[in-house]
């Protein structure tokens, strides 16, 4: 067990990690009645301790999933690796004994993502906005955050977080300290870094935060970011304005977005990978699902026998 999780936090930390999945990610509610059931029901067959539970722990507790179908078996460990993941990742604990779960053969779905058409629609919401005579600060942060979504494909949770003086002018990219507090160096595009370079002329010079919270701020509750619920809230809004199902849209998708544009376009599945900050380049991979019309335009342009004529 892990000591640094005090016994009876399950149910709190559950709550926060489904809180997480449905800001960050548009997780659907079904999604999330599902995984919070499979949870409790494993907190409950661990006493109270699934948070601290160690792989042996696991091991013994997925002993008795033999009787289920894979798509449950697969369920079940989705939610309890998405949640000891998310418990690594905001330190709740150092480690992640995920790896005891099963990993039952399923067809692994693809990430929703928007075509090329439907985010040149955000983008021409967020001009729209900023051809008014005397736009809103608010504007100007909209058109910071999606630039920086979209263009660089920073996670809801880096995203909101972000220091103040993160961005500079004069230098294309910045230092993250991302997921698994791991290390990571994130291209930022000449667009955005003109959209933060505008937006920060509105953030205070006492605040620690790139997007603070305005609320927090005026309420005295002190130096607080956004919250990954209302930068969810912020994008789906901005997809309704656009005219797109704002189901289809979220902080996560347009992370996919930007992976599955860039891969299309040719960028390198290795610099993608480093670009995101995934730990496996299986987990980069997904992107390859690009359209079977750019897989035959690469074959026909770009494999050496394209140069050479068919004999008759």
């Amino acid at each position: 067990m892990n000591s640094q999780i005090h016994p009876g936090a399950d149910a709190d930390l559950i709550e926060r990690f489904l809180e997480m999945l449905a800001a960050e990610r548009g997780v659907a509610r079904n999604t999330l009645l599902a995984y919070r059931s499979d949870l409790a029901a494993a907190s409950e067959m661990l006493a109270g301790k699934l948070a601290a539970a160690s792989k042996d722990t696991l091991a013994i507790l997925t002993a008795g999933w033999t009787h289920l179908a894979n798509s449950s078996i697969a369920r079940k460990a989705a939610a309890l690796r998405g949640f000891f993941g998310f418990l690594e990742e905001e330190g709740f604990r150092p480690d992640n004994p995920s790896a005891a779960l099963p990993r039952p053969v399923q067809s692994r779905s693809l990430p929703k993502i928007l075509d090329v058409a439907e985010v040149e629609a955000l983008f021409a919401s967020i001009e729209v906005r900023l051809a008014k005579t005397k736009p809103s600060p608010l504007d100007y942060r909209l058109s910071a955050l999606v630039e920086l979504l979209y263009g660089s494909g920073l996670r809801a949770t880096e995203l909101v977080a972000l220091p103040r003086t993160s961005i500079v002018r004069d230098r294309p990219y910045i230092i993250l300290i991302g997921k698994g507090a791991k290390e990571r160096l994130v291209p930022i595009s000449e667009r955005a870094r003109q959209a933060v370079g505008t937006w920060h002329a509105f953030v205070p010079k006492d605040s620690k935060y790139l997007f603070p919270s305005r609320a927090a701020r005026a309420s005295g509750k002190g130096d607080v970011h956004i919250s990954r619920i209302r930068l969810f809230q912020i994008i789906r809004e901005l997809a309704a304005e656009s005219g797109i199902d704002p189901a289809k849209v979220s902080p996560h998708v347009l992370r996919h977005a930007f992976a599955t544009h860039l891969l299309a376009g040719g960028a390198n599945l290795r610099a993608l990978q480093a670009m995101l900050g995934h730990a496996d380049i299986a987990t980069t991979q997904i992107y390859t699902h690009v359209d079977s019309s750019k897989l035959v335009e690469l074959v026909n342009q770009r494999h050496p026998l394209a140069k050479r004529k068919l004999s008759r």
